[in-house]
């Protein structure tokens, strides 16, 4: 690892700071720098984990998909962040339980899992920062399924358009991946906004119109 590389890991993940230099050493020797282009497969479904992921550069697109193919958006991980899959399939010695891709160009140390094990039992610090990442995923996570289990797609759209900065650039497809849904569902939900005026629909560009009454969806009880 050279001085430049050991900089910005650091930078991202002031934590590393924290570490006895015994365990400080063997990131400096036992890590491996990564780097993968956008779209490409990190990890799927059912694959063994052997490394953590300490990002420093792009952004990784966790999903899990359906028998049918759909897909749907866990999180986006950020550099800084940690990666709860990986987490949770290292701590269990697990398979992947979801899918990783590369949503942009990556860059990225690979923190070998024996190592990884021995940073969380042995460094308090290290395990308290992993524990609260686990925690606030795990939260998103179980809102992301009381909306899939008890609240309809229209009123889920309502929510991710409102929660976007105008004008929406976003293709149907990426709003279905999502939401978690068909790209169809989608456009036929979108073309009902549409014709009741609370939106405008051109080429990958959703205009909103009718705040209020995009919020109205959004609030609606009942299915």
């Amino acid at each position: 690892m050279t001085n430049i590389d050991r900089e910005k890991l650091h930078r991202c993940y002031p934590v590393l700071d924290q570490l006895s230099s015994d365990l400080l050493r063997r990131v400096d020797q036992e890590t491996r720098l990564m780097k993968a282009p956008a779209g490409q497969e990190l990890f799927h479904e059912g694959t063994p984990c052997t490394a953590y992921p300490m990002l420093i550069d792009g952004t990784i697109r966790a999903s899990k998909s359906g028998p049918d193919a759909h897909e749907i958006l866990l999180y986006r991980l950020n550099p800084g962040e940690t990666c709860v899959i990986t987490v949770v399939a290292l701590l269990g010695g697990t398979p992947y339980p979801a899918r990783g891709e590369a949503e942009t160009d990556l860059t990225f140390f690979a923190v070998p899992r024996a190592l990884f094990l021995d940073l969380v039992l042995n460094s308090q610090p290290f395990r308290s920062f992993v524990f609260q990442f686990l925690s606030i995923r795990m939260a998103h996570l179980m809102t992301l399924i009381d909306d899939i289990a008890f609240r309809r797609v229209d009123q889920r759209l309502a929510s991710h358009l409102l929660l976007h900065p105008e004008p929406i650039s976003a293709t149907h497809q990426k709003l279905a991946d999502a939401l978690g849904t068909t790209r169809e569902v989608v456009s036929r939900i979108l073309e009902s906004f549409q014709e009741s005026g609370m939106l405008r629909l051109g080429r990958k560009r959703i205009e909103i119109l009718n705040r209020n009454a995009l919020q109205r969806v959004h609030q609606a009880e009942g299915n």
